[in-house]
């Protein structure tokens, strides 16, 4: 089942270990969650509704970073919920223009020690080794508490609207974009939304994601 969650594209490289430019700055990145007071709240226009995300810097610094910096830059704007599996994810993260994709899909983050567990409404970034953080997140439509162990860290959770979530459309199951092990995403990364929007048609879409 680890397996299902993982996810990438063929022929992605493992990130390079890191030098001391980059310890610096997950240490500060760090610092900067430790000095945070609350969560960061993050609100989801989609096809189905709305539903807020609060980012807990403390739980994940770094990937909460990450998720913040898409966010702002916009980069998840009209993109699609790619991959819907009932009774265990709701997966996002490649964006609908594949020159956003190609800009930051190997733009890989450390990994994060895994502080909260991946149960129901709560969000990680999804991965096929480790290193291999970038873009990619799944929010748990279940407890999927086996995860914790394999190093998917979320770095926050739903706090309203998961019945909006529950409803993103789930008929494709892995076929519309599973990860390396269970469907190929190159069509994906290269043509974005118009491979999506001709294949899969019936996929929900994420309209826009603002901090709130």
């Amino acid at each position: 089942m680890v397996a299902l969650v993982l996810t990438g594209c063929s022929g992605v490289e493992r990130a390079p270990s890191s030098g001391s430019a980059e310890d610096e700055h997950q240490q500060a990145v760090s610092a900067r969650a430790a000095a945070a007071v609350g969560p960061v709240e993050v609100v989801v226009e989609t096809s189905q509704g709305e539903f807020v995300i609060a980012v807990h810097r403390e739980w994940a610094p770094l990937g909460a970073e990450r998720f913040l910096t898409l966010v702002e830059t916009g980069y998840y704007y009209d993109a699609r919920f790619h991959r819907v599996v009932p009774d265990f994810i709701v997966q996002w993260g490649l964006a609908g223009d594949p020159a956003f994709t190609a800009e930051w899909m190997n733009a890989y983050i450390p990994d994060d020690p895994v502080v909260a567990s991946n149960t129901r409404g709560r969000i990680a970034f999804a991965f096929t080794d480790p290193g291999t953080r970038a873009t990619q997140v799944y929010i748990n439509l279940v407890d999927n508490v086996r995860l914790d162990s394999t190093g998917f860290a979320p770095f926050g959770e739903v706090i309203s609207g998961m019945e909006v979530v529950d409803a993103l459309y789930s008929g494709y199951g892995e076929d519309s974009g599973g990860g390396l092990r269970r469907g190929d995403q190159t069509r994906i990364v290269a043509q974005g939304n118009l491979h999506l929007d001709r294949e899969y048609p019936l996929l929900d879409r994420l309209l826009r994601a603002t901090r709130r």
